[in-house]
């Protein structure tokens, strides 16, 4: 295949873990998170305060994951949220992609709408193809929406064949509301050490877009075809509006253990760029000086030298001024009974010499409620005051018939400083 195409809010001031008991009371088939009213520790530059409200509901065999938004700048402001109807009876259950956007800071929402262009559609072949865990972003060079992710593919449109994997991707344009169709990225046959690439993807990533329109897009990818090993790397790459081209990309990085490292994001402070790793049983990070070539990653932990303990999922990046934050879940947090403890939604400050998460620092973003919280949600800065963090439930099996895409929206006690947002 070408590369061308294929076809009830809660206000919270992020307290401590700990320092409150929650309970979660139904009404009108709503969950409303009930916290009681505290004191917040006294206020910093960087403080902020959370509010967390419902964006849209999925109900019985629709659900509505992978949930993400991109800014859309303009009069008036739009931000877009996409989001992928699934079917939770099985483990990747994808369907169609949907979107909705608000023009009023997220006080309502239109309803959610089918993208036709990018309907899961059977291939000639004899299987089901559709883009999946996408991550939209402006890139403010060509006044469009890249949203880039990875291709789900099921043989006789049920049993899911990660060999047909391909980094994907998709294009908005905010003046015709148009969605382009799916394209796939072309990347190398072989990496540095002259390895194949293998099954390449870009989903529940961060990416990086530089001053001069080119993009720092986080890739995985497999070397061997018998083993399930991971790879991360850093693509550097162009894009015109319409096509995404592959420049070059740096370093490599596994671990020889379970699924090596996986689902990347990359992030831009201070000078410098961050990269944090899925692994099966930990998760890592990295420092460059360029955003391609990486000094080498050391395992996330507390500054006082415990293991982080965010496994298996994603971790994203949020800035604000002089201090980076890490977005996750982890064990520990009295969340046992949650699937791979992937709720509560965590937010803590990174120190960026260390590479490590001030513990004191750690604050519960988005409250557990027997649901995952960490399988794949997304940051997105909106304005110099808020910055939004959104989210999609998976409900513990047999919970409930419905799940939430939330949004926890982070108001900046102090104007952020590195907000920038340019029509082109």
């Amino acid at each position: 295949m070408g590369a061308e195409g294929v076809g009830a809010r809660l206000r919270h001031g992020g307290f401590p873990i700990g320092s409150f008991r929650q309970g979660v009371g139904v009404c009108a088939g709503l969950v409303a998170i009930l916290i009681p009213a505290m004191v917040p520790a006294a206020e910093t530059p960087g403080t902020y305060r959370v509010e967390v409200s419902t964006v849209v509901t999925g109900h019985g065999r629709q659900l509505y994951t992978q949930s993400r938004a991109a800014l859309i700048p303009g009069n008036p402001t739009r931000i877009l949220v996409t989001t992928q109807e699934t079917d939770p009876t099985g483990a990747h259950g994808y369907k169609d992609m949907f979107a909705l956007e608000t023009r009023d800071w997220g006080r309502t929402w239109s309803a959610p709408q089918r993208l036709d262009s990018l309907r899961r559609t059977r291939m000639p072949a004899g299987h089901d193809f559709v883009i999946g865990d996408v991550c939209p972003q402006w890139h403010a060079a060509t006044g469009r929406v890249l949203a880039t992710g990875k291709t789900f593919g099921f043989r006789g449109g049920t049993q899911e064949d990660r060999g047909l994997e391909r980094v994907s991707y998709a294009v908005f344009d905010p003046v015709t509301a148009a969605w382009s169709d799916l394209r796939l990225l072309d990347l190398p046959a072989r990496d540095h050490a002259e390895r194949p690439i293998l099954e390449p993807n870009s989903g529940c990533h961060q990416r990086v877009d530089l001053p001069n329109g080119e993009i720092l897009l986080p890739i995985r990818y497999r070397k061997d075809p018998a083993l399930r090993d991971y790879t991360t790397i850093v693509a550097r790459c162009r894009f015109d509006g319409e096509k995404l081209t592959y420049v070059e990309h740096g370093s490599e990085f596994s671990i020889p253990r379970e699924r090596g490292l996986y689902e990347p994001s990359l992030t831009a402070f201070g000078g410098k760029y961050y990269l944090t790793m899925r692994a099966d049983h930990s998760a890592f990070v990295a420092r460059s000086a360029d955003g391609l070539f990486f000094d080498p990653f050391v395992e996330w932990t507390f500054d006082d030298g415990k293991v982080l303990g965010s496994y298996n999922t994603q971790q994203h990046w949020l800035s604000h001024n002089d201090t980076l934050y890490l977005v996750y879940t982890r064990r520990g947090a009295n969340n046992d009974h949650v699937m791979r403890h992937r709720a509560p939604l965590f937010i803590a400050e990174v120190d960026p010499v260390r590479r490590c998460v001030r513990r004191a620092t750690e604050r519960i973003l988005i409250p557990e409620s027997n649901a995952d919280l960490g399988a794949g949600f997304g940051v997105v800065a909106v304005s110099p005051s808020e910055t939004w963090v959104i989210t999609s439930e998976i409900p513990t099996k047999g919970s409930r018939d419905y799940n939430r895409v939330l949004m926890a929206r982070l108001i900046w006690s102090t104007p952020n400083r590195l907000f920038s947002a340019s029509l082109k």
